[in-house]
């Protein structure tokens, strides 16, 4: 063995016999370390997983839903959607539910009894739409009672669902009785409460019929609207093929609108949860980095006279210094090692409590090195001090 080598084989050695001689003070300086390491692996991996929720949660909230009806000019001339647009619709790729639904022109008011007291409270006028019975899936209608299917629609039963807020304005909690609801002289009983609805709101605060109904009884005689619900980020390809499919000859004839893209206010909010939680980690990394040079400078101070006689016995500047880098670094990389599995052990946690999909990042899996890296320049300066030690001053502490 090279004189070199074996000098460097003896630093090393009295490294980890200094750091073993002191187990109060390595545990101490290793979990400062430890717990800034373990912060800043958790909130990586909580940045990544906090990245997935968002765009899980944008994905649910994003453009879902897709809104066809005439174009605007023909609207204005009273034109409807052809008979066959919901069927055309659903056979495009993304499409996972669509149904029709008008808003009628029907301005009698809506009571719970036959006759119309004179001396009582006005009867209020609610919305009447009429829906195909794809409608309440295409728009997440969550009905408590029975919902309306096809075959009301081919019957051109005389049933009706009340949105809860209409349900409120009527009295009408209690569906065991199957109660009625009369909208001018036209008696309608009551199957269901659309007690939750996404995006049309008329649902809620409206008395809803099937399509054959409103035909027979209001007129109806043509849908003005289909409610397309897709799958995430296929709205806009679906808008743009849907004037297509249902007006092969006139495509202009139909307007199909999607909401805009959320992408880059999706990317923004990512970045910034991202930034927020790594900037918080550094700055706990940091806070370890400096709790291991205030112990290495600490040791130096007090083991003066030890450095004083390892020169006095021929130890170099640089075998002092390759000692308490490497005494430096093993705190740093032991707490490098507890930090890791600390930190991914609360991202699970974290994550589990509450119901993340845990996502790690494998670059924490270099944390380790991070902590030794941390350790040997935390131990830089000590280690210079060190050095920098005269034999004479240093020996006459003993």
């Amino acid at each position: 063995m090279s004189r070199g080598r074996a000098r460097l084989t003896t630093g090393l050695l009295e490294a980890l016999v200094s750091v073993s001689a002191r187990p109060g003070r390595m545990v101490l300086t290793m979990l400062g370390e430890a717990l800034g390491l373990a912060a800043l692996v958790a909130t990586v991996g909580l940045a990544a997983t906090a990245e997935a929720q968002v765009a899980e949660h944008f994905d649910r909230a994003t453009a879902d839903q897709v809104t066809v009806a005439p174009a605007e000019d023909r609207r204005a001339r009273g034109a409807m959607l052809p008979e066959h647009t919901e069927s055309a619709v659903r056979r495009l790729s993304g499409v996972r539910s669509a149904g029709t639904i008008t808003r009628l022109p029907v301005s009698d008011s809506t009571r719970t009894v036959r006759l119309t007291d004179p001396q009582g409270i006005p009867a209020p006028v609610l919305p009447v739409v009429a829906i195909s019975p794809g409608t309440l899936e295409a728009t997440s209608a969550v009905v408590r009672g029975r919902a309306l299917d096809a075959g009301h629609d081919q019957r051109a039963d005389a049933v009706a669902l009340l949105g809860v807020d209409a349900a409120e304005r009527l009295g009408v909690g209690d569906l065991a009785d199957a109660p009625a609801v009369f909208v001018g002289a036209h008696a309608l009983t009551v199957i269901g409460i659309v007690e939750s609805v996404e995006r049309r709101g008329e649902l809620l605060d409206g008395v809803v019929v099937p399509e054959a109904t409103a035909a027979r009884l209001f007129g109806w005689r043509g849908a003005g609207e289909l409610v397309v619900d897709v799958a995430p980020r296929t709205a806009e390809s679906v808008a743009g093929q849907a004037p297509l499919a249902v007006s092969p000859a006139d495509p202009a004839a139909i307007e199909a609108t999607a909401p805009p893209s959320d992408t880059l206010l999706r990317e923004s909010v990512q970045g910034d949860v991202s930034s927020l939680l790594l900037v918080l980690g550094v700055v706990a990394l940091v806070a370890g980095g400096i709790g291991i040079a205030n112990i290495m400078l600490l040791s130096v101070m007090e083991r003066v006279g030890e450095i004083g006689l390892r020169r006095a016995l021929g130890a170099t500047r640089r075998d002092l210094m390759v000692q308490f880098l490497a005494e430096s670094g093993t705190l740093g990389l032991l707490g490098g090692v507890v930090g890791t599995s600390l930190g991914l052990g609360a991202a699970l946690v974290v994550a589990t409590a509450r119901d993340w999909t845990p996502v790690l990042e494998p670059a924490v899996l270099a944390a380790p090195l991070v902590g030794l890296v941390v350790g040997l320049v935390a131990g830089a300066l000590p280690a210079w001090r060190a050095g920098t030690l005269e034999p004479a001053a240093a020996l006459r502490s003993l």
